[in-house]
């Protein structure tokens, strides 16, 4: 069931995103949005329909927050891998926005897709309620800023150049914001566009983004180029503290397991009804990209 959904959450997205661009031309700073937007898993805009799923929200409305986190997610990855900060060639198994075009089309494409995605969820079609659209946008500014992933970045541009590598418990703070604080407000979209506790969900996605980090360091060791469709090795190259560099692979593979565990067990309020959230906690540690 999880496979199937995020599948249909990958052909849901490409098209809303294609009618959320059409009219904004082919310029080659479009072009590049587009181009930056398109392919990845959509594990997020997947949490977010799934958690509107749990709540009843109506799908049309849903697509919307969903459209904007892939965008704002699009958005960091391009800024992230210009030269300025990781200077990275390769994305999805694509050359980069700054390879493909330049650097300058690069860093406005990631301002565009960064404001498209909060002018989608302050959109009139995302809800009827105006109070829930000032919500969702005042969470994915804090999840997005300097309270979440941007702080997540400047804290791991910070400890390149740190005089000591970084503990376990700073890994932790660190990533919670660079990875974890979009996962966590993509959880708990269905939550707030229903009027509900986000409680549960900001549990479950708090203890997967880790996970999903965890996953990340490990396959920077164990995977090769071509199925994680990014350069690998880089962290140890650089001498990186990350979390297998800390706990070893075993212990690394084994924290991401409990991780899981925990996840899994927040939902048990929804019972079996979150039996797909489930799944893609377990996805999360088990993937090869």
């Amino acid at each position: 069931m999880f496979q199937t959904r995020l599948t249909e959450t990958a052909t849901l997205i490409e098209a809303h995103l294609q009618m959320v661009m059409a009219p904004l031309g082919d310029l080659p700073v479009v072009e590049a949005m587009r181009y930056a937007s398109a392919g990845g898993k959509r594990l997020r805009a997947f949490l977010v329909l799934e958690s509107a799923r749990l709540h009843d929200v109506a799908p049309e409305y849903a697509i919307w927050p969903a459209g904007a986190i892939e965008m704002i997610h699009a958005y960091s990855l391009v800024h992230d891998d210009l030269p300025c900060m990781d200077d990275d060639d390769l994305r999805r198994g694509q050359p980069t926005v700054h390879v493909k075009w330049d650097e300058t089309t690069a860093v406005l494409a990631g301002d565009a897709l960064q404001t498209l995605g909060f002018e989608s969820v302050a959109h009139h079609d995302c809800h009827p309620d105006p109070l829930v659209r000032a919500n969702l946008t005042a969470t994915l500014a804090s999840a997005a800023g300097a309270q979440g992933m941007v702080l997540g970045q400047a804290l791991d541009i910070a400890a390149e150049t740190a005089p000591l590598p970084l503990k376990l418990d700073e890994i932790t703070h660190l990533q919670a914001g660079k990875t974890g604080a979009l996962i966590a407000w993509s959880a708990s979209v269905g939550a707030i566009m229903a009027h509900a506790d986000t409680t549960p969900l900001l549990r479950y996605a708090t203890d997967l983004g880790l996970a999903f980090q965890i996953a990340d360091d490990i396959l920077d060791v164990e995977g090769d180029v071509e199925t994680v469709g990014k350069a690998v090795g880089k962290d140890a190259d650089a001498g990186k503290a990350t979390f297998v560099s800390l706990l070893g692979l075993d212990g690394a593979k084994s924290r991401a397991r409990n991780l899981v565990t925990d996840a899994c067990e927040a939902l048990s309020s929804y019972g079996t009804k979150a039996d797909t959230l489930r799944d893609a906690a377990r996805f999360v540690i088990s993937r090869d990209s």
